[in-house]
């Protein structure tokens, strides 16, 4: 493992979800791996120092969204409601430009709805009125038949945890890892792919902090970080 330090920026909160734990967490088994990440809650705020300090390495591991559709959220939006601004857009834009990283993990894939190249920039995302998940429960999660680094030698497992099914992808994805809810079938939940010069990778895994504890997962986390800011192959697998 080199000892080059990597830093990372967080972005985080939003609706039902434990993230001001589990985004500890995170940062906690990335730091093990020599990146060093800044947690916002702020994301406005977030993306503007990712313009400002060019991190080699965005997570977005958030759940802020219109909220407009469903009437079930109402009681929400003026908490929560989020629509990404102009800036925003271009910091991400930017950030993948330079050759920067990344990591979009569970709820990114809900995230800036009102911004159709999100979709293109993670290659899948959700989409209301059909992408759904069934209650978090026990998951079957086991590694696609693909020769990549962030897959090797890693086994299939069993996580507590929700299958996001019938997302909405931009194009085919190659899956890194596929999982099963009870009986239903086998979906992708992490895949990665290059934006112009930058780096990808979607797990959409993680709904609380235990996901990060899980022995296989924290390790299939690292790897897509460390390959998202290009370290070599033989580097990754070794994680």
């Amino acid at each position: 493992m080199t000892d080059a330090v990597a830093r990372n920026r967080i972005l985080t909160g939003g609706h039902t979800h434990s993230f001001p734990h589990a985004a500890a967490d995170l940062a906690q088994l990335l730091a093990a791996y020599g990146i060093e990440s800044a947690i916002d809650f702020d994301i406005d705020a977030g993306l503007a120092a990712v313009d400002r300090e060019r991190p080699e390495l965005l997570t977005v591991y958030a759940l802020r969204w219109t909220m407009q559709v469903g009437d079930k959220y109402a009681p929400y939006r003026a908490k929560w409601s989020y629509r990404l601004s102009e800036p925003g857009r271009a910091a991400f834009e930017s950030h993948l430009a330079r050759g920067g990283g990344l990591l979009a993990l569970h709820t990114a894939v809900i995230c800036f709805d009102d911004w159709p190249a999100w979709n293109r920039i993670l290659g899948g995302t959700w989409q209301w009125g059909r992408s759904s998940h069934p209650p978090v429960g026990r998951v079957a999660v086991k590694p696609a038949d693909v020769a990549d680094p962030v897959v090797a030698g890693l086994p299939a497992f069993e996580i507590a945890d929700e299958v996001y099914g019938d997302l909405d992808f931009a194009q085919p994805v190659q899956p890194l890892f596929v999982a099963q809810a009870l009986a239903g079938d086998w979906q992708p939940v992490a895949w990665k792919h290059g934006v112009g010069k930058g780096r990808v990778v979607v797990d959409t895994l993680g709904h609380s902090a235990d996901a990060f504890s899980h022995p296989v997962h924290r390790r299939l986390v690292a790897r897509a970080a460390l390959w998202a800011i290009g370290r070599p192959d033989a580097e990754v697998e070794r994680v």
